[in-house]
């Protein structure tokens, strides 16, 4: 099977304020034009790109879980070698050997491959210009603890937000380039959007989680993203 990824939604430039509850600080970041798959990476499509996918009983049309940053990274640079585009993650998308902190991974950013979407744009694209909480009612939206039946849904089987992205908010956590604190957790890197197994606080455009780039769990995958 030939891996196609799906046609991306452009996202124009704008603006976006971050926060975190932890510190109660805020910061605006600029945000340049990119493109966001409408949907996270799927089971089907990574096993098209690897030959694999992480073991699981959901069906192929569903987010792809179980699988680390550094497995992300790697799969942004296979599909975008696969698709003839120059990797932004140098090829191996995990760093030097023996490096489990991803600290080598170096995202060339006039690459034209597809990436992990920053912080900033992860958040301006699943707000969609909407100033509140989450784009839609939480029900209509996400898949959530209250309305999953405990597991990961189909993509796509909730309302898209404005700019025709769906999931962004609950189904699965999705993994961001960015590093959350370096002076205080090292190496972690953020994920954002809430899961199937979440209440609704954790289901917020707003809402930040972390972890080590080796973590894996059944309720995190990641979506694509290419520049400019």
């Amino acid at each position: 099977m030939k891996a196609v990824a799906e046609p991306m939604i452009e996202i124009l430039s704008g603006s976006i304020v971050l926060r975190d509850e932890g510190t109660k600080t805020d910061w605006t970041v600029e945000v340049g034009a990119f493109r966001l798959a409408p949907c996270p990476v799927t089971r089907e499509l990574y096993r098209a790109v690897l030959g694999e996918a992480p073991g699981s009983p959901a069906g192929p049309g569903t987010p792809v879980t179980e699988v680390s940053w550094l497995d992300a990274v790697r799969f942004c640079d296979l599909l975008s070698e696969a698709s003839g585009l120059a990797p932004c993650y140098g090829g191996t998308g995990a760093g030097v050997p023996g490096d489990a902190d991803g600290q080598g991974v170096v995202w060339d950013r006039e690459a034209d491959g597809y990436r992990l979407p920053s912080e900033a744009e992860w958040e301006y694209a699943c707000r969609a210009g909407t100033p509140g909480v989450r784009y839609g009612e939480l029900d209509e939206i996400a898949w959530h603890r209250g309305n999953s039946g405990d597991r990961v849904h189909g993509v796509a089987t909730r309302a898209p937000n404005a700019w025709g992205l769906h999931d962004m908010i609950g189904n699965v956590w999705e993994w961001c380039w960015d590093v959350y604190d370096p002076e205080v957790y090292g190496p972690y890197r953020v994920f954002r959007g809430g899961g199937a197994y979440d209440v609704p606080r954790g289901c917020r455009a707003s809402c930040r989680r972390k972890s080590h780039p080796t973590f894996r769990v059944d309720d995190l995958g990641f979506r694509l993203a290419r520049s400019g």
